[in-house]
């Protein structure tokens, strides 16, 4: 074995859980990108084939991908494994969940002269794998430190640009309807001069698929400098906005295609991770919240209610 493979084992262990079998797809899309090309070989290797890959040694996984042994372990550890033998067991456990008649993981792209049909179907497809992938990967004791530090704060303010802007607007309104004081902030200078006013005791929430959205960056920092709680949802949680945030909601995405971009995907996960942040915080506060909620059913039902011709 070589120095630098001894000092890889000898590594401490990662300070989190590894990642649950069903979750290895989706961490493997998330953080190839970041990876160097010979790690993204070990990488896209143990995705396509995790029960052939299950059965190779280290060297056998090395001399597959035309990699070093080296590789093999740097590639397991930053999927969130402590060596390859944790991710050999991840992969016959994720070979054992696919051959019980999961769809696979991977589908065709969209192509410019496919019939609708077959457009919904592939839609459909990537809608659940990214669903099922986001869940699988989602860290539940970073969303219950959040749920519980939105459920208590004085204000909520909630930053994302582009599609991630939606994202915020949806997770705004509904704490709006539970009677939180939370408002969404699409424009970067008015998100700045906000967070200046963030204080112990309130919440920032920034929404960015790349991690690397200057735009969110800039007023997670401030709200972070002034002793807000912070919380990032991102596709990238090696990516700079993690460095200001006190919890990490990890998302994932299904491949990016000419016709289906990062943006469309991303938002599909996103609306999950802030679902799930919402019922936390609605099940914690139920006491007021119920009230609140159907306070704003009855203020709304008249414009549900069919105007009768005069």
């Amino acid at each position: 074995m070589t120095d630098s493979l001894k000092e890889i084992f000898s590594a401490g262990l990662p300070a989190e859980a590894p990642p649950a079998p069903a979750a290895l797809a989706s961490k493997v899309r998330t953080l190839a990108p970041s990876m160097t090309r010979s790690m993204q070989r070990v990488a896209e290797a143990v995705a396509e084939d995790p029960a052939g890959c299950a059965a190779l040694t280290v060297t056998g996984l090395a001399e597959l991908t035309g990699t070093s042994e080296a590789t093999v372990v740097r590639t397991a550890r930053l999927l969130g494994y402590p060596g390859y033998r944790d991710l050999r067991l991840a992969l016959a456990g994720l070979a054992a969940h696919q051959q019980s008649g999961r769809a696979p993981s991977v589908t065709a792209d969209i192509a410019v002269d496919d019939p609708i049909a077959d457009v919904v179907a592939k839609l459909a497809h990537d809608e659940q794998q990214t669903l099922a992938d986001t869940a699988a990967g989602l860290d539940t004791v970073q969303l219950a430190a959040a749920v519980a530090a939105a459920a208590t704060a004085r204000r909520i303010d909630i930053y994302g640009v582009g599609a991630s802007s939606l994202v915020g607007m949806d997770l705004a309104q509904k704490l709006l309807r539970i009677g939180l004081i939370a408002h969404a902030h699409a424009d970067p200078h008015l998100a700045v001069t906000n967070a200046v006013a963030l204080r112990p005791g309130d919440v920032a929430i920034a929404i960015t698929h790349s991690g690397s959205t200057s735009d969110v960056i800039e007023p997670l920092r401030t709200a972070f400098e002034r002793g807000a709680t912070t919380v990032a949802i991102t596709g990238r949680p090696d990516g700079p906005v993690s460095s200001y945030a006190d919890h990490v909601l990890t998302t994932s995405t299904a491949r990016e295609s000419e016709l289906r971009p990062a943006a469309m995907s991303s938002r599909t996960s996103q609306l999950l991770v802030v679902d799930c942040l919402f019922i936390g915080v609605a099940q914690r506060t139920y006491e007021t919240a119920a009230p609140a909620l159907a306070a704003s059913y009855e203020a709304l039902a008249h414009r549900r209610t069919p105007r009768t011709a005069r």
